[in-house]
């Protein structure tokens, strides 16, 4: 339940177009639902803004469309990540709206359509392999609302394809700059653009890449201001605030 929504049910009772009964039934299970495996927090897009986000990874089938059912009848926008295909097909038999974004393991069911802010969020990788995280990053962004400019394949090892885009990358708000191997394309990118950058390292890379480490550290340690940096292969925390700025009045 978003703020307007709750405006306009205490509105309704005001003017007498609900009763009290009515607007109970509808608050009961307010602010959250007890599944004894989970309690879903129905306040949070009041809060925040947005609705809870379910992190599938380490929850079982069942508990994942135990939660997706919920939610769902309380007519919220889902979004589950870290999802697997078999907790799509799982979920499909309790609702055909549910959609299924494999590169990005994301599960979604739309039950409202987001504001749309006019301007939008880039995202760009480094090299092929770092797009699973990208598309994390552009799909949950795109759910909440946002449009995504995608620009893979441009690391520094051939910096002219990432010049070749600087226009289009400098009309967006907020950019996602996804690397692994020794992370170097976020700094290229902080120092080329007056918009702020987030930092996204993959495990992507040799034995010395320390699934990530590497470029975590070098991210961390960017010369170029404005650069920030999120947790590596943690593409939805980048979408998701990417989206919290593009959205900033």
């Amino acid at each position: 339940m978003t703020a307007k929504e709750l405006e306009k049910l205490l509105h309704e009772v005001k003017d007498g177009r609900k009763s009290v009964e009515e607007a109970f039934e509808v608050l009961k299970s307010f602010p959250y639902t007890d599944l004894g495996f989970a309690r879903i927090d129905h306040h949070r897009e009041i809060r925040t803004g947005y609705p809870e986000i379910v992190y599938c990874s380490g929850k079982t089938v069942d508990q994942v469309r135990e939660i997706f059912r919920v939610m769902a009848e309380k007519e919220n926008n889902i979004i589950g990540t870290r999802a697997t295909q078999e907790m799509y097909d799982s979920i499909r038999l309790i609702s055909s709206e549910a959609r299924h974004f494999p590169e990005a393991r994301i599960i979604s069911i739309q039950k409202k359509k987001p504001d749309s802010p006019a301007t939008s969020i880039g995202v760009i990788t480094a090299g092929t392999s770092d797009i699973p995280v990208a598309e994390e990053a552009a799909v949950t962004a795109e759910l909440l609302g946002n449009k995504v400019l995608r620009i893979f394949d441009a690391g520094v090892a051939g910096i002219h394809r990432l010049v070749d885009k600087l226009p289009e990358i400098r009309s967006c708000r907020v950019i996602i700059v996804i690397a692994g191997m020794e992370g170097a394309l976020a700094s290229v990118v902080g120092g080329l653009v007056d918009k702020p950058v987030i930092a996204v390292p993959t495990s992507v890379g040799y034995g010395a890449n320390f699934g990530g480490i590497s470029a975590l550290l070098a991210m961390l340690t960017s010369c170029s201001s404005g650069v920030t940096v999120v947790n590596i292969d943690n593409g939805f925390g980048a979408g998701f605030s990417a989206s919290m700025i593009n959205r900033m009045k």
